[in-house]
């Protein structure tokens, strides 16, 4: 439920300050929250911290006459935190001058004289107009996390993209351009060499917060509750939630771990349409949202953000170890940690990274890519979802591939869709050569591979959606992985040389299990997979089969 407005008093005099208080409460209570306090100063302060909550005043009703400072004078200073507000001074008969220089000096809206009896006919048809009048121009502050930064920041990205991510709603306020954010910011005494800065509901904020910080604030759990789990999930992308939803609904004590955001590049996604069940399609964050609603229904445990350094046999046990150096022990282990974007390799890629150049963050960036030419490096599914989803806002979106059309990587539905996309352009035969710009991404240098010519043009963002790099160096030499680092399960494991040194089961490996016994591989992360949000699932879901399995063994 939203918070009410708030009608703030303050009067010197608590006989007449509880007189007047009756009265308000009497009448506005069911609209309006009423605040009243004896001390101008000790109203200054409580507006303060009620706007670095994000409340909102409707009106303020001050006597003249108090020994700390006149009403005037407290108006006044009000009206700097919250100048749409209605001021409505209490006066005595000789205070009327008073009163009529106010309406000069601080824009007063009115003036009342005491007694107000009966307030049916002197307090409240006043403050019903001016209430009234108020709620007509008023525009509601966001009722949530605010985050203040430099838009191009690494630091600000970094601190969108894991709200985002987490699926945090949340307000984005650019130091440069809004006044709200300087106000934020004066309030809470921070330079702008501090941010980016975070500001909560409970008037709380962070400055620079790392992603545990920010995760421990949101209620995100990075320790884990129990002693010994039957199954750790590692990642918690489409395989790792899908094993989440299944290992607890039958009855395994699950934990899921994720070093950054649930969903993984699915979640970034911003339409999903070839998805079983979802004819009108839906988005990586509804999935992600789902599942994870899902899976804590059934009882898992969530850890976010952690990061795994380690897996590691202890006789039949194995132990999780985390970047903190803590150490979960568990009896499976299922690994879900998908891919990464390869990084681009080009001149000033580096320079300009979260500045105006992302990787697969079309969600997170887009409202900064309004009316400029954006670019996008990738010909995959994920690609073609954000040149479709930045279309909404940019002025043009150009698809730089090194292939002659998008056949071979991209699924027909999408392709026909960019084809009807009036401003969204391929660039076919061509790479990214060079990225330029003084403190953020001002421009690309394009590669024609065919004639070899080369062009500079203006960009707003850049989209990097290359490659397919595992995130699997955590896992040691014991798990046995290919060329390009993917986890080789099953057949595939036993075919290496070291197969028969390390593995000391009778029996052949499980079909998603490594050449560890207990530890298995799901999804993108594994040699083989499909690289498809389905078959991702429908991975996730056999893991726990094979756990139960194994887990009947020891």
């Amino acid at each position: 439920m939203p918070k009410q407005p708030i009608i703030f008093t303050i009067d010197d005099d608590e006989q007449v300050l509880a007189a007047i208080r009756r009265d308000i409460r009497k009448q506005y209570r069911a609209d309006y929250r009423i605040l009243s306090t004896t001390s101008a100063k000790e109203a200054l302060e409580a507006l303060r911290e009620l706007k670095q909550k994000g409340e909102d005043v409707a009106l303020f009703l001050s006597d003249q006459r108090m020994p700390e400072m006149s009403g005037v004078d407290f108006l006044e200073q009000a009206k700097k935190l919250y100048p749409s507000a209605k001021r409505v001074l209490l006066t005595a008969y000789s205070d009327i001058e008073a009163a009529i220089k106010a309406i000069n000096d601080v824009q007063l809206d009115y003036y009342l004289n005491k007694p107000w009896d009966p307030p049916e006919e002197k307090l409240y048809p006043t403050l019903n107009d001016l209430l009234d009048e108020w709620q007509i121009n008023h525009i509601p502050v966001f009722k949530g996390i605010r985050v203040v930064g430099y838009q191009y920041s690494p630091k600000s990205h970094a601190v969108k993209d894991f709200l985002g991510g987490n699926l945090i709603p949340f307000q984005w306020l650019d130091v440069l351009n809004e006044p709200e954010a300087k106000e934020l910011m004066e309030l809470a005494s921070i330079s702008d060499q501090q941010l980016p800065a975070v500001f909560f509901e409970d008037g709380s904020c962070l400055v620079n917060p790392s992603a545990v910080e920010l995760g421990e604030k949101i209620g995100l759990r990075s320790k884990a509750a129990e002693k010994m789990y039957d199954v750790t999930i590692v990642g918690a992308g489409p395989a790792g939630m899908a094993a989440a939803v299944y290992g607890g609904s039958e009855g395994l004590k699950t934990l899921l771990i994720e070093k950054h955001a649930p969903g993984g590049q699915a979640g970034t996604s911003s339409r999903i349409e070839n998805y079983l069940g979802f004819p009108k399609g839906l988005s990586g964050a509804d999935l992600t949202q789902r599942a994870i609603t899902q899976a804590r229904r059934f009882g898992i445990e969530f850890l976010s953000p952690q990061s795994v350094v380690g897996v590691e046999t202890q006789d039949q046990y194995k132990k999780v170890i985390l970047e903190n150096g803590e150490q979960i022990h568990t009896k499976a282990v299922i690994i879900t940690t998908g891919v990464q974007y390869r990084k681009l390799n080009a001149t000033g890629i580096d320079n300009y990274t979260g500045a105006g150049i992302y990787y697969g963050a079309a969600t997170t960036e887009a409202h900064a890519c309004r009316n400029k030419d954006v670019y996008i490096v990738g010909g995959g599914n994920s690609a073609g979802q954000a040149a479709m989803y930045l279309s909404n806002f940019a002025s043009h979106v150009y698809i730089v591939i090194r292939k002659p059309d998008l056949s071979s990587s991209m699924s027909q539905y999408l392709i026909d869709q960019i084809g009807q996309t009036e401003n969204i352009s391929l660039l076919p035969r061509s790479v990214v050569e060079a990225a330029h710009g003084k403190t953020y991404l001002e421009c690309v240098t394009l590669k024609n591979l065919e004639t070899q010519v080369t062009r500079q043009k203006p960009a707003g963002a850049l989209l990097i959606f290359i490659g397919a790099r595992p995130y699997t160096s955590w896992t040691g030499e014991h798990i046995f992985k290919n060329e390009r680092g993917f986890i080789l399960t099953g057949r595939d494991a036993q075919k290496e040389d070291e197969f028969k040194k390390v593995w000391k089961k009778k029996r052949e490996p499980f079909l998603l299990e490594t050449s560890t016994p207990g530890v298995f591989a799901a999804g993108d992360v594994r040699a083989g997979a499909m690289n498809r949000v389905a078959s991702a699932v429908g991975e996730g879901a056999m893991a726990i089969k094979f756990v139960h399995e194994y887990l009947a063994e020891i």
